[in-house]
């Protein structure tokens, strides 16, 4: 850096490098005396020339010094668009600018899509988002919910923008914060010449009186369109309207510091708005032109991207549809060679087996042969046994008979002796008186067979028993086919209408919020919310009113 630089010198050379041609939005910032200060473009860089802090080394911060009313039809660079975006998520979650909890859920799904691109549920697993700062601490504060809880719902909304580039989303997110009421303000502690503490806000659309404790919804407006001349002397601001009919109203800041501070935003702003309502200059006319150029190219190489990674994916799912295959194939050969294994085992088994068994069929074929002679043997000796048997049975029986007979025989003529004794001896005696009887024998001896006791044959026994018979019922069971009808609630279609997404995600989470923990500026959004009055609705409003009756409200304060 040159000696003889100036401020512009040093700005020039960021912007450079930097790739930036929006240059008017921007500024140098630094740091003094409690309060900060912009370095002038004008005046070289040397402390007495800026009024630059005496310590070394001095920290300047590229930013935004002043806001577009329109984002997306004032921001032409995707630099400049990114810079913002950068600028304006620091803002929030740093809760310099006052960001409602559904607002910031919202936005907070845009920032993880600028970051990570489309939402993919393999790449995006739950978890991904821990490190991430993404909420206002006040908003985590203010629900009974986990982190987990908060990555579920900015997922959900996140998994939504599907098909965004990086800039579209960043693009998106500045569409909906530059509608939050204190998005683009400086605010600045004053009084009116009544001495009542009042806060002055400067941005795009002119000046805004507030009270100390709200910063979302002034009390009174004045349009840039509608000041003439803003001058200061020390602490003492005058504004001079355009209406010569309307007194020029004055108030005071607290130091001269800041009154040079207020007077640059100020001039600044009233700049830009002229400017955005005159005819753009050759040099914007040719920023949009490239612009729109380099988004229509973008949006080509875009969509021949898109071919591409539609055809990727096409070629990647029938890649995994190849390798699916292939693995089945592959086990199915893994286990048919288990199987063929299985199968030579178990025949090598079944022949080891079938050797064996024929090894015993041979054995016991021999045996069995052995068996058949020593049978065949065992018959022809019991068939030998057998007739001899019987002929001993024969003799025995005809020996038998013939000893019965002979016994008989015996028998008969014992006794036919000893009748004859008998009747030698009654012949002797009686030989006289029964000589003529000798001849006759008028009895035999009749011996009748012994009589053989009768059998007594057992009696039966009968024996009853009882057939069981188990009768089973077959019980029907009757199932009762209950056609659940499958009532698909399908969420509506994504609303272009930003409030309707902002509505929904406040319905979500508002049974979580803890009351208590809800700051002023939250109730007073909620109050605002519930009236349905918005940062332009109200902006309407104000400026509905004249001039002369605006200022001498504010006096009145």
């Amino acid at each position: 850096m040159q000696v003889k630089w100036k401020g512009k010198d040093l700005f020039d050379l960021v912007c450079r490098t930097l790739g930036l041609r929006e240059t008017w939005f921007f500024g140098l910032q630094y740091d003094i005396k409690d309060t900060v200060a912009w370095l002038k473009m004008d005046k070289k860089l040397q402390v007495l020339d800026q009024e630059l802090p005496k310590e070394e080394p001095i920290t300047l911060h590229f930013l935004a010094k002043f806001y577009p009313e329109n984002a997306e039809e004032e921001l032409v660079q995707d630099i400049t668009q990114h810079l913002f975006f950068l600028q304006v998520k620091k803002k929030i979650l740093d809760e310099e600018i006052h960001c409602p909890p559904e607002a910031s859920v919202l936005l907070a799904s845009y920032a993880v899509h600028a970051k990570y691109g489309d939402y993919d549920p393999g790449v995006h697993k739950p978890g991904f988002l821990s490190r991430e700062e993404l909420l206002p601490k006040r908003v985590i504060n203010l629900y009974q919910m986990t982190a987990e809880m908060w990555e579920e719902r900015i997922t959900a909304c996140y998994a939504e923008h599907r098909g965004r580039t990086r800039d579209e989303a960043e693009m998106e997110y500045l569409k909906i914060a530059q509608d939050l009421d204190m998005y683009g303000v400086n605010y600045f502690f004053i009084r009116n010449k009544k001495g009542t503490d009042l806060l002055l806000g400067v941005d795009a659309l002119g000046l805004h009186i507030y009270e100390p404790e709200n910063k979302l919804t002034p009390k009174c407006s004045f349009p840039w369109n509608e000041i003439r001349n803003i001058s200061y002397s020390d602490k003492e601001f005058a504004i001079k309207p355009l209406d010569k009919k309307t007194n020029v109203f004055k108030f005071n800041s607290s130091r001269l510091s800041v009154s040079k501070l207020i007077l640059q935003l100020c001039i600044g702003n009233h700049d830009l708005f002229m400017r955005r309502r005159r005819v753009d200059s050759l040099e914007v006319q040719q920023m949009k032109a490239q612009a729109r150029e380099e988004r229509a190219r973008k949006q080509v190489e875009r969509q021949r991207l898109e071919r591409e990674k539609h055809l990727r994916e096409e070629a990647e799912r029938a890649r995994d549809e190849l390798e699916r295959r292939l693995i089945h194939l592959q086990d199915e050969a893994h286990m048919a060679n288990e199987a063929l294994l299985r199968s030579e085992q178990t025949a090598d088994l079944l022949a080891e087996k079938a050797q064996i068994a024929e090894e015993e069929a041979k054995l016991l074929a021999q045996k069995a042969a052995e068996a058949e002679s020593e049978m065949q043997r065992i018959k022809v000796t019991a068939i030998r046994g057998q007739e001899e048997r019987r002929l001993m049975e024969q003799k025995m029986l005809e020996a038998e008979m013939l000893a019965l007979k002979m016994a008989e025989e015996s028998e008969r003529r014992a006794k036919e002796a000893q009748q004859l004794k008998q009747d030698l001896q009654e012949a002797r005696e009686s030989e006289r008186r029964a000589k003529h009887k000798l001849l006759e024998i008028t009895s035999k001896a009749v011996y009748p067979p012994p009589a053989m006791p009768a059998d007594t044959m057992p009696a039966d026994l009968s024996f009853s028993r009882e057939n069981l018979s188990f009768d089973f019922k077959d019980t029907d069971m009757k199932r009762l086919s209950m056609e659940i009808e499958k009532e698909k609630v399908e969420y509506l279609e994504k609303s272009k209408h930003l409030q309707e997404q902002l509505n929904e995600l406040k319905t979500e989470i508002e049974s979580l919020k803890l009351k208590e923990r809800e700051t002023p500026l939250d109730i007073l959004h909620s109050q605002n919310a519930e009236q349905g009055t918005s940062k332009h609705s109200n902006f309407k409003k104000l400026t509905l009113q004249s001039t002369k009756s605006r200022v001498a409200f504010f006096e009145e304060l």
